[in-house]
């Protein structure tokens, strides 16, 4: 494990690890609520890459200029990612989040068009169908958070033809989440609704917040933990009648 400073670290590990364990939605809410103020702070401190790579993959599979593209930030929290959307040059950034504290926190950040309080899973996204030229999902695919049933609302929103890129980890605590959300992916493709465009492993995506979630002998046992992102296309309609 990297080394701690000041014990600030041990406790950035144990709040971390604290949320990673809550699996009621409520009672996570809750907890997000209470910690949004620290939230980035202690993510930075997690070495957090999720936003940046996620980010990454969709401006490179994008097409048309940054400025004119729709997104739509799905459990935004305190605005991570449209920090790294808007440094790409996307302006044009509406979030959704079902935590009051975190959905403060990112109003904060004047980066956002339009900020709405909504929990995936239990109520639909407040977008007409087709809206968005690209979805993203960061750091909210797990346990107590967003259920896999609720990844078929994120493409109704999105414009035919459009993007959405999701993320998840895959420690151990977090593989039977994982394995779920794949077979729901796959049967959204398998379906012709989407066709993925990439799923990248990635060995360092945040220190791990205890020692059962380093695997030994893998490139991630200096104390991360691995994650994935995913990115799908929206089919075209006319490509749906076929």
């Amino acid at each position: 494990m990297a080394q701690e400073e000041g014990g600030s670290l041990s406790e950035v590990l144990a709040r971390v690890g604290a949320s990673h364990n809550i699996t009621d939605l409520a009672h996570k809410l809750h907890f997000y609520d209470h910690w949004a103020p620290d939230y980035d702070q202690d993510v930075a401190a997690l070495q957090y890459r999720a936003p940046h790579l996620a980010v990454d993959c969709l401006t490179q599979a994008l097409s048309g200029p940054p400025h004119t593209a729709l997104i739509l930030d799905v459990a935004c929290g305190t605005g991570l990612v449209a920090a790294e959307l808007q440094a790409r040059g996307f302006l044009q950034l509406h979030g959704v989040d079902g935590s009051p504290g975190m959905l403060e926190q990112a109003r904060a950040r004047g980066l956002y068009q339009r900020l709405s309080l909504c929990t995936l899973g239990q109520e639909p996204l407040p977008s007409p169908e087709g809206t968005f030229d690209a979805v993203l999902m960061v750091g909210a695919l797990s346990e107590g958070q967003v259920p896999c049933s609720a990844i078929p609302e994120l493409l109704r929103v999105t414009k035919p033809g459009g993007l959405v890129c999701l993320t998840t980890r895959t420690n151990p605590s977090n593989l039977r989440y994982k394995e779920a959300l794949e077979a729901t992916l796959d049967r959204l493709e398998q379906a012709r609704e989407w066709e993925r465009l990439l799923a990248w492993p990635v060995d360092q995506w945040e220190l791990a917040t205890t020692k059962f979630e380093v695997v030994p002998g893998t490139p991630n046992s200096d104390g991360f933990i691995s994650g994935i992102v995913y990115l799908y296309r929206k089919q075209e309609a006319s490509r749906l009648r076929e």
